[in-house]
Parts: C-alpha cells; structure tokens; sequence
C-alpha cells in the first residue's frame, strides 16, 4: 500500500490556560488579604497601575504631570498592536475594549458601603497564646510571696521543657539558686500542683502518678499500677498485672483505660501557634426583615490606568509601545479579574444567604443541607468555581464568623423526607451527652434510637463518626469521667 502526503483541516475546541486566565482563577480563591497583598505587589511592578484617590478625585494625576505639558486629549488614538499569530496570540486578545477600560474608572461605592457601620472588634480576629512558663509563673505569684520560693521556682520553670518535663537535676538548681535541697524539693512539689496536671515532672512514671494522685477519689488499681507495675504497663502484659494483683482481667482493663486518659505530655497544649488574623472577605447584615450583602473593599485598592504612559502608544519607539502595550494589557486584565471576583462572590454570598436564611435567623440548628451544586445552579456557575470563591473567604454574619465552606453540609433524610444538616445531627449528639445520666451513659445505639424517635434515620456507625469528630469519647470512657473529675 503507497504512502502519501495530504493537507487536511480540522476543526477542535480547547481551553488554552494564559498566564491571564490563571491569573483570574488564581484570584477567585485569594482571601481579601492575600488579594490586597497581590494587588501592592502589581502596583510596585506595573507603572501603568495607579491607586484611586480615597476621595474619587483625579488630583493625584494632575498634580504628576508637568506643568508645561499639554493637555491630554480626551479620547486618544490608541495605536494598535502588531499583527501577531498562533495560539498565544489568540489567547491574549483581551475580551473588552482597550480604550474604553483605560477611561472607565471603578464604580462610586453604593449608599450601603458608603453608610457608617459598626465593624466587629478587631481583638475579636485575633488570637493570642500564653506560654507555659507565662502560666505557670503567674500561678507560682498567686501561690507565694517568699522571694526564696518565688526565685527557686522560676528556676524550676525555667528548666521545663515544652512537653512539661523538669530538664534539671535539683541539686544543680539548689547550687544556682543558694537554696538547700530540702526547699527545692519543697517548690518542686508546689509546682507540680499547678495546672496542668502532672507539669514538671522528671520521668513519664512521675507524670501519671502526678496526674492520678490529683484525683480527689483516685482510683487505687490504677495507681498501683502505675507506681509498682510501670514496666509490665508499658509492655501492655495485661494478665502479668492481673496476676500481680490478684484482680479479675475487666478490672484491670478499666484501670488501664483510666492511666491511658491521662496526658503524658502536660505541656503539650501551650505549644507555641502562630497568631493568625482573619478579616471578613463579606458582611452580611439584617436590615429589617431582610438580609444586605456587603463586600469588604475597606483594605483593596481602587486600581485604573495611569493615563500619563498613553502618549508612549503615539510617540514612543517600537520597543516603547511594545512595553506599554503589555503593560496595558496586564493592568487592564488585572482590574477586570479583580472586578470579576468580588462580583462573583458577591453573587455566591447572596446565594447562600436566600438558601440559609433560617439558619441566619435562629441558629445552627437550622443550618439546612447545602452543596456547591446547589449554589452552582442558583447563579449559574460551574461547581469548580463555587469552590474557587469559597476557599479562604469569611463571612460576618449575625450568628456570628463563620468560614464561607461552613455552610456546606451534607445531610441526613428525615422521616418526612426532609433533610438536616449534618452540623445539626452533630448538635444534637452533642445536647444529648450534655444531658445524659453520668452513672449511665448513652451508648451509640442508644443515641442512633432517640434520634430515630425524632425521624433521624442514622446508622450506629454514623453516630460513633459524629462522636469521634465532636472529640466526645465512647460510653464506657464516658462512665469513667466522675472519677477522673
């Protein structure tokens, strides 16, 4: 069979991915602080971006240009790029007028972003983190005010590690501090009375006897274990204990269960956590009877084109024009992304409220089923962008601050066909243990069973689910508490 050469056309269709359209992608997912650190980033790189005055006013472009230039002519000629060709050049082509977007400056704000309105505290997006040593010395003042104890026991605190743990010898903080030994064991007996239980101990046998001899009613199996049969623990050799002691196997396991509630690493919690800030990407205020979306544009600057580098398309050289008009095209696509994305989430936002009214109106419990598709449908949206505009972003509500995703839930059908939230199946579980006999604690079938009594159709499994991730323990945990308290 002969081989031949042929020339055929055919027609295809594909997404071609620009650095613009990342771009524009990239920025529906930015939280408002990320998008105003980007947009400082592209004003210091692109001499053709400029800030709007707070006040709207052009003074700021005036007052730049020299006095003895001319004036600029209101509608330029704007010089055309040159012809180029392949799919780049197709892909750039911007989807709006060049010199249209250079005059039409940002919209004046609307009466409801320009009325005073009470913002919520600032401390309120902060959080904030004591130290161990921080707590502990704080306690150490409310328990003495012996300047010897007080300069052994920051001794002591200063030798703690993150975990809790003393990292010192005593005798080596007794020779440091002109303290007898006798009182630096006293202090150090003090300390290991403060919260957390079981700080400043030296070994993690130490640690758990600490944290059980705390207990008003401890319980004695356990803390025999842990004084005189560590090691056998440690091993997990069970029946070795059960022997030991001449106890039955279950009650040696409840001892275990309660040695194993215990924190072997006290300190743990006061770890140190980066302080982070969260400002509202949208507020969301009740005015009347009805609910107003407001997009926080307070820290995002009001970008337009600088008009001083229009001349450069007329008069400058090839190379000149070719900067500008790359820099124009940059500029002009970024104020349109970044119109196109507050735009897009104002939309989102305003869908999800008329789909979670009930729950802005009286509470979690109300929180009703919601998917991306559901929002994508209502606004006409893909669901991948709905998760786009959602990521990252906060919403002030009158229920408080919630993350936009928060308000995507699964849900669980009831008797009457209806669906409830899973956040709200979560808080009755959590109602339920709140309520619940301590000497008798609800086991997972007993909750799925009530909950069935009020049409909830929910699995065992899927109430032992919620329960893990509420961080609630199981029944027979549960039945331990008292004690631990």
């Amino acid at each position: 069979m002969a081989t031949e050469a042929r020339l055929s056309l055919r027609q295809t269709q594909r997404v071609v991915m620009t650095p613009l359209l990342q771009q524009a992608i990239q920025l529906l997912q930015l939280s408002t602080l990320e998008l105003q650190e980007l947009v400082q980033k592209e004003l210091l790189e692109n001499p053709l971006l400029e800030e709007l005055p707070a006040d709207g006013t052009e003074g700021g472009e005036r007052t730049a240009e020299s006095p003895s230039a001319a004036p600029a002519d209101p509608t330029p000629d704007i010089a055309p790029a040159p012809p180029t060709t392949g799919d780049s050049a197709q892909a750039d082509v911007l989807p709006f007028d060049l010199t249209s977007a250079i005059f039409d400056y940002p919209e004046e704000p609307t009466l409801v972003q320009q009325e005073d309105r009470e913002e919520p505290p600032f401390e309120n997006f902060a959080r904030t983190a004591t130290t161990l040593a921080e707590h502990l010395e704080e306690q150490l003042r409310m328990a003495s005010d012996d300047p010897r104890v007080r300069a052994v026991g920051e001794a002591i605190i200063g030798n703690i590690d993150d975990d809790g743990y003393l990292r010192c010898e005593l005798a080596e903080i007794a020779q440091n501090t002109a303290a007898s030994l006798e009182d630096v064991e006293r202090v150090l007996a003090l300390i290991q009375s403060f919260d957390p239980p079981g700080i400043a101990a030296r070994t993690p046998q130490e640690c758990l006897l600490i944290q059980l001899r705390a207990d008003p009613m401890p319980d004695p199996v356990a803390v025999e274990i842990a004084e005189q049969h560590f090691e056998a623990l440690e091993r997990l050799r069970y029946l070795e204990i059960a022997k030991a002691l001449k106890l039955p196997l279950e009650r040696i396991m409840e001892a275990v269960e309660e040695i194993q509630s215990l924190e072997p690493k006290p300190g743990r919690r006061f770890g140190a956590l980066d302080t982070r800030y969260i400002t509202p990407d949208v507020f969301v205020h009740k005015m009347g009877e009805e609910y107003t979306v407001v997009l926080n544009e307070d820290s995002i600057p009001r970008l337009r084109v600088n008009s001083l580098y229009r001349s450069l398309l007329r008069s400058g050289g090839p190379e000149a024009k070719q900067y500008v008009e790359q820099k124009l095209r940059s500029a002009i696509w970024l104020i349109k992304s970044v119109h196109q994305r507050q735009r897009t989430l104002y939309r989102v936002t305003e869908s999800i409220v008329k789909f979670q009214r009930e729950f802005l109106d009286k509470g979690l419990s109300f929180l009703r089923p919601l998917s991306l598709r559901d929002v994508g449908e209502d606004v006409a949206m893909h669901e991948s962008t709905i998760s786009r505009v959602t990521t990252n972003k906060y919403v002030q509500t009158p229920q408080g601050l919630f993350e936009l995703k928060y308000c995507f839930h699964s849900g669980i059908t009831t008797g009457d066909g209806d669906k409830v939230s899973s956040l709200s199946v979560k808080k009755m579980i959590s109602d339920l243990l709140e309520g619940e006999d301590s000497g008798k604690p609800l086991s997972d079938q007993e909750i799925a069973q009530i909950l069935k009594g009020r049409g909830l159709v929910i699995a065992r499994r899927t109430v032992a689910k919620y329960r893990e991730e509420l961080g609630l323990l199981p029944s027979h945990r549960r039945r331990l508490a008292p004690k631990r308290r």
